[in-house]
C-alpha cells in the first residue's frame, strides 16, 4: 500500500467483521520521528494459533479469497523503516494491533489522508463507535463518533450532512496540526 491510512482502513475492516462494536485508532509520533500506530478492538477476538499465523499472506478466515494481506503488509511496513510489530488478541475480548515505525527511514511510508479514511469507515459503518487520537510535536487531532451521537441523537452518522461535517471537522483539525492530513 501506499500510504499508512490505506492500511488504516484495512485492518479496521477486519475489526469490524469480526464484530467490533468500538474500534480505537491512535497515531503517536515523538520528537525522535517514531510513529506508533494502535488499533485496539472490542471484536471477536482470536485463539493463539489464529495470533500466530495473522502475518502469513496464505492465511485467512474469510471465504471470498484464499490471501490476506493486510497485517503481513503493515508489519512488513514497520519492520522496513527498523521498527516493530504486535499484536495481541483474546477470544471474546478483542484484538489490539501496534505497528512502530522510524518516520526517519526512507522505506517509512507516509501517513496519507486520514480525514478520507475515517470519514470512509463512518459511513461505512454508522453504528460502529470511532475513537481517533493522532498527536505529534506539532499538536494534535481527536475525535470520537460516540460523542458525536450525544449530540447528534437520532440522526445516523452516514447522513451526507454528518460525514461533510466530519470531513471539514478533522480537516481544519489536520490544517492546524501541521501533520497528514
Amino acid at each position: 500500500m501506499k500510504e499508512l491510512s490505506l492500511n488504516i482502513l484495512d485492518i479496521v475492516q477486519n475489526s469490524i467483521s469480526a464484530g467490533a462494536k468500538n474500534i480505537a485508532i491512535t497515531l503517536s509520533e515523538d520528537h525522535k520521528g517514531i510513529l506508533t500506530l494502535t488499533v485496539a478492538d472490542d471484536g471477536r477476538g482470536m485463539d493463539a494459533d489464529e495470533v500466530s499465523n495473522v502475518t502469513n499472506p496464505f492465511y485467512t478466515t474469510r471465504t471470498t479469497r484464499e490471501v490476506g494481506l493486510g497485517i503481513p503488509l503493515i508489519k512488513l511496513a514497520a519492520e522496513q523503516t527498523g521498527g516493530t510489530f504486535d499484536i495481541k488478541s483474546a477470544i471474546g475480548k478483542g484484538t489490539t494491533l501496534t505497528a512502530i515505525f522510524d518516520t526517519k527511514h526512507i522505506d517509512c511510508l507516509p501517513v496519507g489522508d486520514i480525514t478520507a479514511t475515517m470519514t470512509t469507515l463512518i459511513m461505512g459503518a454508522p453504528d460502529v463507535d470511532f475513537t481517533l487520537s493522532h498527536t505529534a510535536p506539532g499538536g494534535n487531532v481527536s475525535l470520537s463518533t460516540r460523542m458525536m451521537r450525544d449530540v447528534l441523537g437520532d440522526i445516523s452518522l452516514a447522513d451526507v450532512e454528518v460525514i461533510q461535517w466530519v470531513r471539514e471537522y478533522l480537516t481544519e483539525q489536520y490544517h492546524n496540526f501541521g501533520g497528514a492530513k
